[in-house]
């Protein structure tokens, strides 16, 4: 019987944010039968699930809910949304993680300071959307290609997404500081806990014959975990859980390497580890 042998990254799995979101959710629902999440409250399909089981009703709209309580996800909403909310006299439990709350708090005023806001980022990730709707005309820069938005010789204040990786936002203010602007203001919003588990995951893969990635896929820390464990070892697998393994991809393997994206449960890593560990993958 060919055994593997399994490391896990120092550091992995469910971040402060996150998991306090997911505290809050469980407290509600103990208590109350009618409870909402604008938007799933994090970007794991089997968390998200669970608590669906519960009594967790997600929702995409203000205007899909009408009575109860609505809990505002770790991503967080933007000011309308919440007004919108307040408006229908609905009971409002804020779970948004607080280093994405001060993104939303620095946006508001580099505008009140007269800057023109910029976000490092994803356009269409639900943090990016919700830093958005709190400063009346933000330019969100994802690459090279959407520095054409930057107005000339204006006042630039730049904010970066939570869980994006240092080089690549170090590559993008390199990019914006080659345009045509009167001043640069740069205030690192990058979340520690996600550079350290970046920095772990890398440093375990280059250990390893074979890399696993757990989390959503919707999930873009673990995207970026994966991309970057990508660029040092081939053998890397982003998957959500033990079910979408492709056994195949172990003949031949012995020491494999795993680490999650900071919503993915303990007791996912737990199984796949587990079950990782007893596979005799000896006959492929």
């Amino acid at each position: 019987m060919d055994i593997m042998k399994v490391l896990v990254a120092e550091k992995c799995g469910f971040c402060h944010g996150v998991r306090n979101a997911i505290s809050v959710a469980e407290g509600i629902l103990a208590e109350e039968d009618d409870v909402y999440s604008l938007g799933p409250i994090i970007h794991n399909k089997d968390v998200v699930d669970r608590l669906a089981k519960s009594g967790l009703k997600t929702v995409a709209k203000v205007e899909e809910i009408h009575s109860g309580t609505v809990l505002i996800r770790s991503h967080g909403a933007a000011p309308d949304q919440i007004s919108r909310l307040k408006e229908k006299g609905l009971n409002i439990v804020d779970a948004t993680c607080v280093l994405v709350k001060r993104v939303q708090h620095i946006a508001s005023e580099l505008e009140g300071d007269g800057y023109k806001v910029v976000i490092i980022g994803e356009e269409n990730h639900p943090e990016i959307r919700a830093v958005v709707g709190c400063a009346k005309d933000v330019v969100v820069i994802a690459d090279e290609s959407d520095l054409h938005k930057l107005p000339s010789n204006a006042r630039l204040g730049v904010v970066c997404q939570t869980t994006q990786n240092p080089e690549y936002v170090g590559r993008m203010l390199g990019a914006i500081g080659r345009r045509n602007f009167s001043e640069l203001k740069v205030i690192n919003t990058l979340c520690r806990e996600a550079i350290k588990r970046q920095e772990s995951a890398v440093r375990l893969c280059r250990r390893v014959e074979i890399m696993f990635v757990l989390g959503g896929l919707q999930s873009a820390n673990t995207r970026r975990l994966a991309e970057l464990c990508e660029r040092v070892n081939e053998h890397t697998f982003h998957l959500q859980n033990w079910d979408e393994l492709d056994k195949s991809v172990l003949s031949g393997k012995n020491t494999a390497g795993v680490t999650a994206g900071a919503s993915t449960p303990d007791w996912i890593i737990n199984e796949f580890v587990s079950n990782l560990e007893v596979y005799d993958h000896s006959d492929g």
